[in-house]
């Protein structure tokens, strides 16, 4: 058994902003530099998948995030549990230099080229997709309108903005100084695409939007790929949380709302990636011909987080906690996250 240790930000409960107000500026990606490291475990151009996991991973972050702040915690994870595992950064806005902000479309484009460049360096026929957020979203306009579903086996959406949220979605600046979503509502009837946004991505994920209108006209899924949906009852960004649910044939499809299974997890948004509970369920789904097992049942124990109950607090202890999580077949990991006080912006 190996010991892995991460730092990682609780995020904050999403702070109602006015539209009339000026929306945070986000800080260039550029002056980041963790901005393209690539999260422990990924990106290894030199793997070949097994006959055991044939298929590759790709990780896809959600707005405002790259890929080594979303996916630090759960990459290595799959990757002990054998994968070949990829990732990515997208949507980088011109203006500001924050990834995963630009039109949606354009992202999946991104997408798809980046998919094309894992199938060629590790001649799998096709990709595993984990997404959170709208990284669990956009891959589905990959797959319905640039050839993605015959390059995939499977998308699993946790957290993800399928069906768009109940207002604005804006930037929030982090404990550690990162940005990170906040939803503004926005009232009333109007459209999402009446709002100005420098975040085209934010329009793009408002319930109701042309966009998603488009995306979801013809049906939730496609024919081919397998589709699993985790979600949290305390989502404070994609609201509600019951709109990330996809419709589909039962065989292909499954929706899990981790409280259903662990209703003490106080797991909210930003920070489902890290949760050892998604580990799990991100794993047996993986690890499967399918989605996700209807039937499984995570270990809840790997919650060891103190005083941990059914409704998330706004601060968490500063010490760290050993989060025992059990992995499919290949014995027991345990990952200590370091859990900071959450500060609102």
């Amino acid at each position: 058994m190996r010991l892995r240790k991460f730092s990682v930000l609780a995020a904050s409960a999403a702070t109602a902003v006015a539209l009339g107000a000026s929306a945070a500026v986000a800080p260039s990606a550029s002056a980041d530099p963790l901005n393209r490291l690539s999260p422990s475990g990924a990106n290894d151009w030199a793997c070949m998948p097994s006959a055991a996991h044939p298929y590759p991973v790709v990780l896809v972050p959600g707005t405002f995030e790259n890929m080594f702040k979303n996916y630090q915690v759960l990459s290595p994870i799959i990757k002990s549990a054998g994968y070949c595992v990829f990732a990515l950064n997208y949507g980088e806005d011109r203006d500001t230099g924050v990834d995963a902000t630009g039109p949606i479309g354009d992202s999946a484009k991104e997408l798809r080229v980046f998919v094309n460049k894992v199938l060629s360096a590790t001649k799998a026929k096709k990709v595993d997709l984990v997404g959170h957020s709208q990284g669990g979203m956009m891959p589905r306009y990959f797959l319905r309108f640039l050839g993605g579903a015959a390059k995939t086996d499977e998308l699993i959406g946790i957290a993800p903005s399928n069906h768009g949220t109940q207002g604005l979605i804006k930037p929030m600046a982090a404990a550690d100084g990162s940005t990170q979503e906040s939803l503004a509502p926005t009232g009333g009837t109007a459209s999402p695409d009446s709002f100005a946004n420098p975040c085209q991505a934010c329009t793009d994920q408002g319930a109701g939007s042309k966009f998603l209108t488009h995306l979801n006209a013809g049906g939730d899924t496609v024919p081919g790929p397998d589709y699993t949906v985790i979600s949290t009852t305390h989502d404070e960004v994609v609201t509600p949380y019951t709109s990330q649910a996809l419709d589909g044939p039962q065989n292909r499809v499954t929706n899990v709302v981790i409280q259903n299974l662990c209703p003490t997890d106080p797991i909210e948004h930003d920070q489902t990636p890290n949760d050892p509970v998604v580990a799990q369920l991100v794993l047996n789904a993986l690890g499967r011909s399918g989605p996700l097992d209807k039937t499984f049942q995570p270990d809840c124990t790997a919650l060891l987080v103190s005083g941990a109950g059914g409704t998330p607090s706004n601060t968490l202890p500063e010490a760290p906690l050993a989060l025992l999580l059990p992995l499919a077949g290949a014995g027991v990991a345990a990952v200590a996250i370091r859990r900071r006080r959450r500060t609102a912006a």
